[in-house]
């Protein structure tokens, strides 16, 4: 039986890996702040992530073989994890982002070394407590925590960079949501003048990935991509084609907010490392009209 620890993970990926840990015959605890019951068969602990008493004095003297965070945003939290965990377990995963390469621009697939987190600077001193700075600076928090990790060769990490996640009925951003009720009624959506591509994952399959990684031993960076980028166009024609009697209709928008999923650079990762390390991806086309189905279809 693996001693497993899930900080966060009371919704959407977080709750099927937990699932997947439990299915297997995995010990997992919990810890989150107590607003939310964690799945059943797990062990809860209450703990402020952001306060290092907090979180030592709730884990006692338990010890791990694998760490998932599913909650660090920041490097002052990822310092605190640092710390506490540092000989409580043999590894830890950080869900990392796509956004980490916001400052990259090619419309080739980018890979892991893109972004060396080894060679990004941290900066404590920043508001990261502050929900709007840190909700307009999402990607360097993920790049300064990814540091926080890697500078410590004695702390084995892992930084899972996610792709956009689509499908669930539990789907809680309303990106989806946002292209259909713009199709049901024939509004016009806004566009970049040149409109990119991104990669997407399915929600199971980010499930999945993380369930696997748990079970390996490789360290540092790893992009969680499925094969074949999408465009929003693609997006629209999965979705009219669940509702046919919508139109879409693009606008592209020079100055302004655009939609979600609509990118004026590339937003593609390079999924070769994880294929090399023996993780098999699906392809974003193919279950594209599943994720539609599963998230506009949810109550019905």
């Amino acid at each position: 039986m693996r001693e497993i620890c899930v900080i966060g993970g009371n919704r959407y990926f977080g709750k099927r890996l937990i699932d997947r840990l439990t299915a297997a015959g995995d010990r997992v605890t919990v810890i989150n702040r107590g607003s939310s019951a964690p799945p059943a068969g797990t062990i809860h602990l209450i703990a402020d992530r952001n306060d290092e008493n907090s979180l030592e004095k709730a884990l006692d003297s338990r010890t791990f073989d694998v760490v998932v965070d599913q909650v660090c945003y920041t490097p002052r939290q990822a310092e605190i994890a640092r710390r506490v965990f540092a000989g409580r377990t043999r590894r830890y995963v950080m869900t990392s982002t796509v956004e980490v390469y916001e400052y990259e621009d090619t419309a080739a697939p980018v890979g892991e070394d893109a972004v060396d987190p080894g060679t990004v600077a941290v900066d404590l001193g920043l508001p990261w407590d502050d929900a709007d700075f840190l909700d307009a600076h999402y990607g360097e928090g993920k790049r300064q925590a990814e540091a926080v990790f890697a500078a410590d060769p004695g702390f084995p990490y892992v930084a899972v960079r996610v792709a956009h996640v689509l499908g669930g009925d539990d789907d809680f951003t309303g990106r989806l949501e946002h292209y259909a009720d713009r199709i049901r009624t024939g509004e016009t959506i806004a566009v970049p003048p040149v409109n990119h591509p991104a990669t997407y994952i399915h929600v199971e399959e980010i499930a999945d990935f993380l369930f696997w990684t748990v079970g390996e031993d490789f360290t540092g960076p790893v992009n969680a991509a499925s094969h074949g980028p999408l465009t929003t166009e693609e997006l629209c024609e999965a979705i009219t084609a669940y509702l046919p009697d919508g139109r879409t209709l693009l606008r592209a928008v020079e100055v302004g907010e655009v939609s979600p999923f609509s990118f004026s650079r590339s937003y593609g990762m390079d999924n070769s490392r994880a294929t090399q390390l023996g993780f098999s991806f699906g392809d974003a086309r193919v279950w594209l009209p599943r994720a539609v189905a599963e998230t506009l279809g949810k109550g019905n």
